[in-house]
């Protein structure tokens, strides 16, 4: 299965009485359609899955294929702490139509998992038990545990893992893990500030939350790497830079969200204890985002 391009982790719609709103769910979906985005992953962080019951998880994970255009690649975030039930939505995304998992790094008893053998044992022990093949998805700042390079290669051997989203922004672990992992397997980023380099470093495509706001930026950095026009790659990260770092870094899925209203894309409000952003942090997005429309 080939992983390339770009894919948004998308954003949950929530009405504000904090419940799932499904018409916003196929508004965005059919916007993000008329794309190029490469498929979209249904229940990642983006989409605040931390803050999702495994019923409403499912609801996400059957409203989102039926309003997929047959094109897009379905993949699901279903990584949780234990092998157990990570390995029981990883087989009812499954049961749905989605093609891929992508499973962040345990790491809630950090001082027990923060290790090579405890991470290859987790993800080999999910891998073994499911119908679809495994994304390794390692957030370093968020999870306080970095999978190491030694045990990502490892893991590339394990027919069923076949792929990694990167998010740290680090790009020499990117480059070190390209270095190290078995032929085939798939690097992948999630850093937006960070897109084209990794691109130019071999990454194959990226999984990012940017995406959900301002798609056809992140599509024309991948067009412009995959044609060889550098320049433009360049010229199109450098317009990103700003407007990437507050809703990714500074503002979070807060920020990320208002900025999909200012294109047209419903964000609606975070689900508690998230809150949505200050006016000032409104105006810092509007003035990033003005000349990235669409």
């Amino acid at each position: 299965m080939k992983l390339q391009g770009i894919f948004p982790p998308i954003a949950t719609p929530f009405q504000y009485d904090g419940s799932l709103y499904k018409a916003k769910v196929f508004h965005n979906i059919e916007k993000w359609n008329k794309t190029s985005l490469a498929g979209y992953v249904v229940c990642g962080s983006t989409g605040e899955s931390v803050m999702l019951a495994p019923d409403e998880k499912f609801q996400l994970w059957e409203w989102v294929a039926e309003a997929a255009a047959p094109e897009k690649l379905l993949l699901a975030g279903t990584g949780v702490e234990s092998v157990r039930e990570t390995v029981w939505l990883t087989n009812r995304a499954a049961e749905m139509g989605y093609k891929a998992a992508m499973v962040r790094t345990p790491h809630y008893y950090k001082n027990l998992l923060n290790r090579d053998d405890a991470q290859m044992l987790y993800f080999r022990s999910v891998a073994d038990q499911s119908k679809i093949p495994l994304m390794i998805y390692n957030w370093p700042q968020t999870t306080g545990v970095d999978i190491s390079p030694d045990a990502v290669a490892a893991l590339s051997e394990h027919p069923n893992i076949i792929a990694i989203k990167e998010s740290s922004g680090n790009l020499e672990k990117v480059m070190q893990l390209i270095r190290v992992v078995k032929p085939g397997f798939q690097v992948l980023v999630g850093s937006a500030p960070t897109l084209w380099p990794s691109f130019v470093v071999g990454a194959t495509g990226a999984v990012l939350a940017f995406a959900n706001a301002a798609p056809y930026a992140c599509i024309t950095i991948w067009d412009a790497h995959r044609t060889r026009e550098q320049e433009a790659a360049k010229d199109w990260q450098n317009r990103i830079a700003r407007a990437a770092q507050l809703v990714t870094v500074k503002y979070g899925v807060p920020g990320l969200k208002y900025a999909m209203e200012l294109n047209g894309y419903y964000g609606g409000p975070p689900r508690l204890p998230l809150t949505t952003i200050s006016p000032a942090a409104k105006k810092e997005i509007e003035a990033a985002f003005a000349e990235i429309k669409g």
